[in-house]
């Protein structure tokens, strides 16, 4: 049985078996107004997502019943373009990589802060929903149009590749500013609420990933521009 048949709506599923860090999380997060359900295992949380839409799901890497990366790939398979946060407290950098090649938004390391994740959470679930009340909901760019419903990049002969929330989200940032420089740190604030580090190889990913999908349109590149940002061009 899929996950898209479910009709109940909450903000975030947090699948995370810690007791006490489960817990207050959760309490923490109802706290600041979010609809909550809090799962202790990989099965659980699928159980859950039968259930319910999340907007947003949070997984610890290390589960008791499996592997988070796994469940995530499960979960994305199912429901493509869910939005995921990873929680671990694995900090090699092969880890976090692994974690946003799967397409998750972000990759967060235990112990963390409260605040700074709640801020990611709302700047996550702000953009998120600016497509509902935008009115590019397809955006053309080139030989591509840009679908931010469902989430998908289709080629003029029919071709769809499907989009992660983020990938869909920077790209139509980019299409709305082609051929000017998008500066990198704005993205930043935008999308992830800061500038650090780790962010800043996180948008990487995201645009390398984008570059890809791009390739459906030989008239269309991103160029890096060292220490400043991003330039979508269209080539007529």
């Amino acid at each position: 049985m899929g996950l898209s048949i479910a009709k109940n709506r909450i903000d975030i599923l947090l699948i995370e078996d810690e007791p006490d860090l489960g817990e207050v999380f959760s309490r923490y997060l109802r706290y600041k107004g979010f609809t909550v359900i809090w799962e202790c295992t990989a099965k659980g949380g699928l159980e859950t997502l039968r259930e319910y839409i999340a907007k947003l799901v949070i997984i610890d890497v290390q589960l008791p019943d499996g592997n988070g990366f796994d469940l995530a790939q499960e979960i994305l398979r199912l429901r493509a373009g869910q939005p995921i946060f990873f929680l671990t407290a694995l900090h090699e950098r092969t880890s976090r990589l692994k974690g946003l090649s799967l397409g998750a938004v972000d990759y967060i390391a235990k112990p963390f802060d409260m605040d700074e994740i709640l801020l990611k959470i709302r700047n996550l679930l702000a953009v998120a929903s600016a497509p509902e009340i935008a009115p590019e909901r397809r955006l053309q760019i080139g030989q591509l149009s840009l679908d931010m419903e469902r989430h998908s990049l289709t080629d003029r002969q029919g071709k769809a590749q499907k989009l992660t929330v983020r990938e869909a989200e920077l790209l139509r940032h980019l299409i709305l500013n082609k051929n000017l420089l998008v500066n990198k740190k704005d993205l930043l604030l935008l999308f992830w609420g800061n500038t650090d580090f780790f962010n800043g190889k996180s948008l990487e990913v995201f645009i390398s990933r984008i570059r890809k999908l791009l390739q459906l349109d030989n008239k269309l590149h991103i160029e890096s521009i060292y220490g400043a940002g991003y330039i979508l061009h269209e080539n007529n």
